[in-house]
């Protein structure tokens, strides 16, 4: 793939701070749009559920419909705007998001909820690549590690404060105005948009087509596997098709990837630790954080009995410290460096969401939820950021846009599988469970959860194996550079200073 940054000027060297200012604001507020609609769904639960007469498995695809759809389709998104210029090809995802957003929330039954939230998907594939790659394009040096700071804290902070719409949406009005609100606020962009984005220019290319149905097809058997699983057993013949599936399907994926002429997903990609280290710890950070939203909004409202905006409430503290933690971000990472943070903030949140999975019938919200979510949210707001860094680390100007999308795809494909496996999970707990609502609710969410801290010490470990080990050898190789005068110590500060946003501290920060 071709990138938007590097050797193409897209800003206009005249372009001002307001103007800059304008453009990362539509991209943010779009952004912060499509993540919030990723868990606006979770405090509104039970009301949508007892609306339109779901089952828990129809609940889980409610969600799954959307981010499966959101993972599969990114890298083709991010292939598009390439190809046909990243400006029409946000306005264009702007549109089909907006109109999936209405179509959801005038649903009459659950079919229809769940193929408009697959539309809906469809539209934050096409929006979410050029977005980052938008920013890419607009801003350089310090500029642009500011911009993906607050990119990456709009990550953290629209999956939670998207909880607090939803709750207080389903609580005054229906959990359908958590949908209806997004058209106002597409319509903004949409008018805003064609007048400050910059035009960058579309480059030769193809659409890898078959990589971008392969894949989605393959993690959606994947999921229908898993989830299938949780609710008619590992032995019934629609989860054994379903695995068959998958493993087949994503095995021609993963062929056609390596004989494609321009790929969606550049296998070169991962033969940096950095960069794989970052899709994988990414991976099983987002299983376990959807996970976390979609037990514990239920939990507190099934078990603890708040209502859908106290639940959203709940969320609350959780959300000021991981903005509190993430604007700080640029600062921590010149004194401290990226690996360092995502060190940090991994094992916060691990710390919180194993806490968190202790949680019991009699359980209060101040020290069995409040507590751990401000652990969770500390470790979020430090851990976003060096994860979008290392996942775009050192690729070349041919593979930076695709990059960028792996990014996201791995964020979203993260969240479908992981929501699936925890459902499973859940399931296989409460199985047995005799107890009312509250105790089936609250074995559910302590295993869902137990299970979600095991993928964060996954990760953490990856982050150790991989990110922490590369980091050090970059360290080692600039000081040998450093202290031997070679000529090539400008190369190594680059690498240095792309993996920290920032000159500071002799550039070696990883």
């Amino acid at each position: 793939m071709t990138s938007t940054s590097g050797a193409i000027r897209t800003t206009p060297r005249h372009s001002t701070p307001l103007h800059k200012g304008a453009i990362l604001t539509i991209i943010l507020v779009s952004y912060f749009m499509i993540l919030l609609d990723n868990s606006v769904i979770f405090t509104a639960l039970p009301s949508l559920q007892a609306d339109l007469q779901l089952t828990g498995t129809e609940l889980a695809w409610v969600q799954n419909a959307y981010t499966l759809v959101f993972g599969g389709l990114l890298l083709l998104g991010a292939r598009a705007g390439d190809i046909l210029g990243r400006k029409p090809v946000f306005i264009f995802g702007l549109i089909v998001f907006s109109v999936a957003s209405l179509l959801i929330a005038l649903s009459p039954a659950g079919w229809w909820l769940i193929t408009a939230r697959a539309i809906q998907g469809i539209g934050a594939a096409i929006v979410a690549p050029s977005a980052l790659s938008l920013i890419t394009a607009t801003f350089q040096g310090t500029e642009r590690s500011r911009a993906v700071a607050w990119y990456s804290a709009t990550a953290g902070i629209g999956a939670s404060l998207g909880l607090v719409v939803g709750g207080a949406m389903a609580s005054w009005f229906s959990w359908r105005a958590g949908f209806f609100i997004n058209v106002p606020i597409g319509l903004a962009m949409l008018i805003l948009a064609p007048r400050f984005l910059p035009r960058t220019p579309a480059l030769p290319g193809r659409f890898d087509i078959t990589g971008a149905i392969t894949s989605t097809l393959g993690v959606g058997s994947l999921v229908f596997a898993i989830l299938n699983a949780a609710e008619n057993g590992w032995a019934d013949p629609a989860t054994v098709i379903g695995f068959v599936s998958a493993a087949v399907i994503l095995t021609v994926f993963i062929v056609a990837e390596s004989r494609a002429a321009q790929p969606i997903m550049p296998l070169r990609l991962f033969a940096s630790r950095f960069r794989t280290g970052a899709y994988l710890t990414r991976l099983l950070y987002l299983g376990a954080m959807i996970g976390f939203f979609f037990f514990t909004s239920q939990y507190l409202q099934e078990a603890l009995g708040f209502t859908p905006l106290q639940a959203g409430l709940a969320f609350l503290p959780m959300t000021l410290v991981n903005f509190a933690v993430a604007i700080g971000i640029p600062r921590l990472t010149a004194r401290l460096g990226n690996t360092v943070l995502l060190i940090v903030g991994v094992t916060l949140t691990l710390a919180g969401m194993f806490w968190l999975s202790r949680i019991g019938p009699d359980s209060t919200y101040l020290t069995a939820v409040a507590l751990p979510m401000l652990l969770i949210g500390a470790g979020q707001g430090l851990a976003f950021a060096p994860m979008t860094t290392f996942g775009i680390t050192g690729a070349t100007a041919t593979d930076a846009g695709a990059a960028s999308g792996v990014v996201n795809t791995f964020h979203q494909v993260g969240s479908s599988l992981g929501l699936g496996i925890l459902v499973a999970v859940a399931g296989a707990a409460a199985s047995g469970s005799t107890g009312d609502v509250a105790a089936t609710i609250t074995t559910e969410a302590g295993a869902a959860l137990t299970a979600g801290s095991i993928f964060l010490f996954v990760s953490l470990v990856i982050v150790l194996a991989l990110i922490a080990p590369a980091s050090a050898a970059l360290r080692r190789t600039h000081t040998t550079a450093t202290t031997t005068g070679a000529r090539d110590i400008p190369a190594v500060k680059s690498s240095a200073t792309r993996l920290t946003g920032s000159t500071t501290r002799k550039d070696v920060h990883a």
